[in-house]
């Protein structure tokens, strides 16, 4: 049994050593150039909690309720989604959808200085409509949503930690 164990461990040392090889990497914390940040959106909204615990989840920061305790603040000037009709059938029947989620929002600091300049993160999902499974399109709908949400979390994690402060 000993041989066989000393045979695999030898087997999987190649493929491990590959993995930083292939550009594997474990996300980690990130690393943001502010000690408090502000998030101007309500805790309860569904992009609000998932920002907030993406930030305390994921780096030193640390998430205030108040604007004046804060040395970065995050303004939100947009966050909208969208469904269009992309598909109809010779009958008018819906047959596909493109959901758009639209993300505006800017960086500063205390004192009003552009840390991130008004930017938007703007995702597109298609989803295909058949009336017989709607309410399993309903469903894959909101997941679609979900997902584009999680997406926008971390583009918006990657971009703040990358600004510089003045």
């Amino acid at each position: 049994m000993n041989r066989r164990l000393a045979l695999s461990t030898l087997l999987a040392m190649p493929l491990l050593a590959s993995l930083p090889a292939c550009g594997f990497r474990l996300r980690g914390t990130a690393s943001f150039p502010f000690r408090r940040l502000y998030i101007g959106l309500p805790a309860n909204s569904a992009m609000g909690a998932e920002l907030r615990r993406a930030v305390r989840g994921g780096s030193t920061t640390e998430v205030v309720d108040d604007q004046k305790s804060a040395d970065a603040i995050l303004e939100v000037l947009k966050d909208a989604r969208e469904k269009t009709i992309v598909a109809v059938t010779p009958a008018g029947v819906v047959r596909e959808y493109k959901l758009t989620q639209r993300f505006e929002f800017r960086l500063r600091d205390q004192q009003g200085n552009e840390l991130i300049a008004p930017s938007e993160i703007v995702l597109t999902r298609d989803l295909t409509y058949n009336e017989v499974n709607a309410l399993a399109k309903d469903y894959e709908e909101a997941q679609l949503y979900r997902d584009m949400q999680k997406d926008i979390v971390q583009q918006l994690i990657r971009r703040m930690s990358a600004a510089k402060v003045v």
